[in-house]
């Protein structure tokens, strides 16, 4: 950031009184600038046993199989943005459940938190980011082709809870 989102005067990087952290801060209009991460959301689609993913239609992993998910909007709470990017991205309405995965990205600055939910509507279709969707057994997950680290850990955590019979909740974070 160079140039105060306020009033356009250059911003300079420093603590600012009663903080801790280096921030950008306007030295003309005191305006601090936070950045602060981004909260990722999305679902677990489930229909029957099978789960919903999508083909990605855009980068970053452009081809590659991930849950529906994305960026949380403002003014949207978690659960509404969970299931805006659902229908988005996969054209489904789904019920949702609770919160099953969140996990900690700080290398890229994310969070990104999945909820159970179950197909309501089938008339699924591919959204603008989705090239194809498609509803997957267990062994027939493209482990390889999964497009993020968070999606495929969040898909082993729901294989092995659905084997134990129930579903926890699920905090990780990803070191690098």
């Amino acid at each position: 950031m160079k140039f105060c989102a306020n009033c356009a005067a250059p911003v300079v990087r420093r603590v600012p009184p009663g903080d801790s952290l280096p921030r950008h801060v306007c030295d003309q209009c005191g305006e601090i600038h936070y950045q602060n991460p981004r909260l990722v959301v999305g679902c677990i689609p489930e229909q029957d046993g099978r789960l919903l993913l999508c083909r990605r239609a855009i980068e970053p992993r452009y081809g590659y199989w991930t849950l529906p998910a994305g960026f949380m909007e403002n003014g949207e709470t978690t659960r509404q943005g969970a299931l805006r990017e659902t229908l988005e991205e996969a054209g489904a309405r789904v019920e949702l459940g609770e919160a099953f995965s969140m996990i900690s990205v700080p290398r890229v600055n994310q969070v990104h938190l999945f909820f159970l939910s179950r197909v309501a509507d089938m008339a699924v279709k591919p959204g603008e980011e989705t090239l194809e969707i498609r509803l997957f057994e267990e062994n027939e997950i493209p482990w390889k082709e999964i497009a993020f680290r968070t999606v495929a850990m969040t898909l082993r955590h729901w294989f092995a809870d659905r084997s134990a019979g129930r579903h926890a909740f699920h905090v990780e974070d990803i070191a690098a």
